[in-house]
């Protein structure tokens, strides 16, 4: 080719770039950086995390995952099923598919007790601790790479670790321009499409991407449709020591109600496992005649971040992070007004309950209503962390501090009501206020004694106010006014008689608050822990073996009782002692140049210690019980077949033991266990100088057409002269069906 030929080739690819992100974003193309400044570029990206991640020279039990081992499975679905197959990790979805909401447990803790951050960030809600991963649709198209340690882990950011914590990176930047389409589609009218973009370096210094992406599908179980919107923009300069990124995201997620499931006296009558009882509408008979069209939950959240990371010499580092977040939107509900009175006996149609006067129509005294309701949440929560990294040949040091405050207004409104009794629109029928401020403080460094041993030492202190004041729906006070301090120290010994080899020892605490949900339930109290971890790994260039035992010893333990509540949050409750026993076994096999099996398996004890029960009326001494939603066997299989670089084939495979959705180890609380395979195809084409790169996927999942559930609430109530004896105790609950096989396929062209 002619120099005169490819000048022109690049300059029209370099045109088409411009063309198809014009109106986000205007620059000037520059040259690349060389690569001792790349490498600076990477080290840098480092540092931002490098306070809240472990590495092998830490004694921590954790996986990492980047955007290579991301992508195979991106085509739409949530950040935690993406991560299903990692060791001890179990994923749940309401809408039976992936898509709308979805939830993470590991070591049988829920998402409520996994820490998430976001470039250091705290990305669980505030007040419930929960992490919303349908707010922030296709965000695993902008993560660069994460980290999932497990069991306590280092001391990070936001509310403590009780289970896992997980640390994202966003996109690092890039070198060159590119501008990459994905689309992907299939079964349950699922479609994704989004757009990412990259000005590459700009006079070495300056990058400017983004993403937009939307995400529709109407899910498996009936009326869970999605309609998922996001975006994310990206500003950096960037010099041989020092990284200024302004960073914004957020997403909107319009889904239809899919929370309450199905019993399992439901399942046996044979009724559809995709039915769904949200949005139900019944005559003055019991018939039911139609469903609500509009019972969605509608949240937007925006993201603003500017991170400043520093390099001052070879030894000192030091990053700063400041953010500010913005949540705002509602669940609509129609409340029927036969369903309430004669199934739910909620009382959500009584004009007490709606703050409505009783008035009199025609001679007919009016006390109850049906109506649609808006339950509203809006937020602003604001964060700064700083961190000063030391590192020489022999040691590690990092310290880190954070200061926060979340302002929440809770409050409900009156949409529509048969007999609204002249209130204005928009009645507000409950408000209430949640302020939360945070500051915390950690220091942790390793020091290799030798060549062979390494000590790890780390201390964390939480201060945390968090108050609650109004009213909530009902109507009822709420008021809260809970101060807490704690002390978290963290140390460790690891020991490496070769380059193959590694064995440690490590001991965490772990202190936490209650959340909102738990005050709304009771008097909780704050949680305890003591982490013990033991474990081994083995390196070679083929073979990587890691094996982890646990011993997670728990005081006032906040275990799901099974039960939720109105919008699906799961209730809780202190249980005094607990412990978690467990051995975690994880492994890569390069058994050929084109094969790797990579299986991992872990066996664990879950159990309440001397629990109590109050049954038909009399308090039972049940023993030691199993911990709620804690199976005992939790195993994957990945099976990779990469012939070449172009073309991957992978079987993965994932068995849930038998677990318990309550504590009090009824039968009616019991998931049978299950196992479910799913396939991966993916093929990179390089056609040509103007395309850079086309890659075709093609994702199976539940390839053997299993039928299952993976996730379900426990909850029992009493009734006070229900037999001549006195009390009697129901039980019920509720069940997720999950798909049978379907499909996503997809095509991502970068130019």
């Amino acid at each position: 080719m002619t120099p005169f030929i490819r000048i022109k080739i690049i300059r029209m690819k370099s045109f088409f770039q411009l063309f198809l992100i014009a109106g986000i974003t205007t620059s000037l193309w520059g040259q690349n950086l060389s690569e001792q400044d790349s490498l600076s570029t990477i080290d840098l990206e480092e540092v931002k995390v490098a306070a809240l991640r472990t590495d092998q020279r830490q004694p921590m039990a954790f996986s990492n995952v980047d955007k290579s081992d991301l992508a195979p499975r991106n085509l739409g679905q949530d950040i935690p099923i993406l991560l299903n197959y990692l060791p001890g990790v179990v994923t749940t979805s309401d809408a039976g598919a992936g898509v709308g909401y979805t939830g993470i447990r590991v070591r049988g803790s829920d998402a409520t007790r996994v820490n998430v951050t976001i470039n250091g960030i705290p990305y669980n809600d505030a007040e419930s601790h929960g992490t919303y991963w349908v707010n922030l649709p296709d965000f695993a198209s902008s993560v660069e790479s994460l980290q999932l340690q497990r069991g306590v882990g280092t001391s990070t950011n936001g509310t403590a670790a009780f289970g896992a914590s997980i640390n994202l990176l966003t996109n690092a930047m890039a070198d060159e321009a590119y501008t990459q389409w994905s689309v992907s589609g299939g079964s349950f009218n699922t479609l994704r499409n989004s757009l990412k973009f990259s000005t590459g370096r700009i006079n070495d210094h300056f990058e400017f991407s983004g993403r937009l992406a939307k995400i529709t599908s109407d899910g498996y179980i009936d009326r869970a449709r999605s309609d998922l919107k996001s975006y994310f923009l990206q500003g950096v300069y960037q010099d041989q020591n020092t990284l200024i990124k302004a960073i914004g995201f957020g997403g909107h997620e319009i889904t239809y109600q899919s929370w309450y499931g199905l019993s399992d006296e439901q399942l046996d009558s044979g009724i559809s496992r995709t039915y769904n009882i949200a949005g139900q509408i019944f005559d003055a008979n019991g018939n039911l005649t139609g469903f609500y069209p509009n019972q969605e939950d509608n949240y937007r959240q925006d993201h603003y971040q500017l991170h400043w990371t520093q390099q001052w010499n070879s030894l000192w580092s030091f990053s700063m992070g400041l953010n500010y977040t913005y949540g705002r939107g509602f669940y609509e509900e129609y409340n029927d007004l036969w369903y309430d009175e004669n199934v739910a006996y909620g009382g959500v149609t009584a004009l007490s309950y709606l703050q409505i006067p009783a008035h009199t129509i025609g001679g007919r005294s009016i006390e109850s209503s049906e109506n649609v309701t808006r339950k509203w949440l809006d937020n602003d929560y604001y964060v700064a962390t700083l961190n000063f990294n030391r590192v020489t040949a022999n040691s590690r040091f990092n310290s880190g501090l954070l200061a926060s405050n979340y302002d929440g207004d809770h409050f409900g409104t009156l949409i529509w009501a048969a007999f609204p009794g002249g209130v204005l629109p928009k009645h507000r029928f409950y408000t209430n206020k949640g302020k939360k401020s945070e500051f915390s403080a950690f220091a942790k460094g390793t020091y290799d004694f030798s060549s062979q041993w390494s000590g790890y030492l780390d201390v964390q202190w939480r201060g945390i106010r968090y108050t609650v004041s109004g009213n909530i729906a009902g109507p009822a006070p709420f008021e809260v006014d809970e101060s807490y301090g704690f002390f978290n120290p963290k140390a460790g010994i690891l020991f490496s008689p070769d380059a193959k080899n590694q064995l440690y020892l490590s001991y965490a605490r772990a202190q936490r608050e209650p959340n909102r949900t738990d005050f709304e339930n009771g008097n909780p109290k704050p949680e305890k822990l003591n982490d013990f971890e033991l474990g081994w790994r083995f390196e070679t260039a083929r073979l990587n073996l890691k094996a982890n035992v646990y011993y997670m010893g728990y005081q006032d333990q906040l275990v799901l009782t099974g039960a939720v509540d109105a919008v699906g949050s799961p209730i809780r409750e202190n249980v005094g002692n607990s412990r978690r026993i467990g051995l975690e076994l994880d492994a890569k096999i390069r058994l050929a140049d084109q094969w790797l099996w990579a299986p991992n398996l872990s066996l664990s004890s879950n159990k309440n210690l001397d629990f109590y029960f109050k049954r038909d009326g009399v308090l039972t001494a049940l023993g030691n019980t199993n911990i709620s939603y804690s199976p005992s066997v939790v195993a994957s299989n990945a099976l990779i077949f990469a012939p070449s670089t172009a073309f991957q084939l992978g079987v993965l495979s994932k068995y849930v033991g038998e677990q318990y959705m309550g504590n009090i180890d009824a039968v009616r609380s019991k998931l049978s266990d299950y196992f479910v395979s799913d396939l991966t195809v993916r093929y990179t084409q390089n056609p040509s100088s103007f395309i850079d790169k086309i890659e075709w996927s093609l994702l199976v999942n539940n390839l053997f057409d299993r039928s299952y559930i993976s996730n379900g609430y426990f909850y029992t109530y009493d009734i006070d002269g229900a037999t001549p004896s006195g009390t009697y105790t129901v039980e019920g609950n509720g069940l997720f069906p999950q798909a049978g096989i379907h499909f996503l396929a997809g095509v991502s062209i970068q130019f």
